[in-house]
């Protein structure tokens, strides 16, 4: 196929990235021009010139192909690697170079006027777990009752105030979600903070993924009772269903996304016996090719359409 015009997409993600080639196969079917690179091949792989002019002019050079800062359409990040330094380096000066390099190359291209999925800034802002949490309560998306904490008497008097059971689950890494005793808090909950919330009564959750305007909901119903506490403990008992967002989530979730600046979000949704919507969280780099795999929502083609048409952000 002849090559698309207006511009290359830059995908920065690592070399063994399935959700990524979706992405990328979809791209090279319409001719648009990709160039991918992972952040771990600089400084040792990839050469980054760059002056400061109306922006930054210049480039990134792999040794096999060159892509010119100024005809980026559109940026993909999805999951680069830390940065790698050459070997032999001592390990003082190792962080001195890995600092460096990040500033000056997330730097550069962090500055390119285009499109965004997403900004590395803006997924940094909304995956911290409180603001989010906070952003969602204030536009009535209703997430559990929250606490944090790392103090014992704290953590055990919410428990009596929920008065039913509480879950915690991680603030940073993905572990999955635990229903815990308050009997056994004991003094190992001051090393470090932690998120409890009540437990909500679900029929069912929903991973909402979305990308732009473009909404694609799937419940999820557990058919194990590890998958009913969080349904990634069992995927083998999942079962799928399209889900239909009303109307007032939908907005909520569009005035969301516009708070932090968000082009792509994996939102999931505890859905009530009695049909309201609770928000848990959003992962504004989440992974979804699982879903589209199962279900057929095609994820993949509408990023690719993003970035295909690009923008200024």
């Amino acid at each position: 196929m002849a090559e698309h015009s207006g511009g290359t997409v830059l995908v920065l993600t690592n070399r063994l990235d399935p959700t990524a080639d979706l992405v990328v196969d979809h791209l090279n079917h319409r001719g648009v021009p990709v160039f991918r690179c992972d952040t771990a091949e600089f400084p040792t792989e990839i050469t980054l010139s760059a002056t400061l002019a109306n922006g930054w002019a210049g480039s990134l050079d792999n040794g096999v192909r060159r892509l010119d800062l100024a005809a980026v359409r559109s940026v993909y990040f999805r999951r680069p690697e830390e940065f790698r330094m050459p070997d032999g380096v001592s390990e003082a000066g190792r962080r001195f170079a890995a600092a460096q390099s990040r500033a000056g190359f997330l730097g550069v291209v962090g500055a390119i006027p285009s499109l965004w999925i997403n900004h590395p800034a803006r997924d940094l802002e909304a995956n911290r777990k409180p603001v989010q949490l906070t952003v969602a309560r204030r536009l009535g998306l209703r997430p559990p009752r929250t606490l944090v904490t790392n103090d014992c008497a704290t953590a055990r008097e919410f428990a009596k105030e929920v008065a039913g059971p509480v879950i915690t689950k991680s603030l940073g890494a993905a572990v999955h979600t635990v229903v815990v005793d308050p009997a056994e808090f004991d003094d190992s909950i001051a090393l470090c903070a932690h998120l409890f919330q009540e437990w909500v009564d679900k029929r069912h959750e929903v991973r909402l993924t979305v990308v732009g305007d473009r909404f694609f909901a799937v419940e999820i119903h557990a058919g194990s009772e590890a998958a009913k506490v969080d349904w990634r403990a069992d995927y083998s008992s999942l079962t799928y269903k399209p889900a239909v967002v009303p109307k007032d989530v939908r907005r909520r979730v569009m005035e969301f996304m516009a708070h932090f600046g968000l082009v792509f979000g994996a939102f999931d949704f505890i859905v009530t016996p009695g049909g309201d919507w609770r928000f848990l969280e959003v992962n504004p780099n989440g992974q979804w090719s699982w879903i589209e795999h199962k279900t057929g929502v095609p994820v993949s083609r509408a990023i690719a359409d993003l970035l295909e048409k690009g923008d200024t952000v």
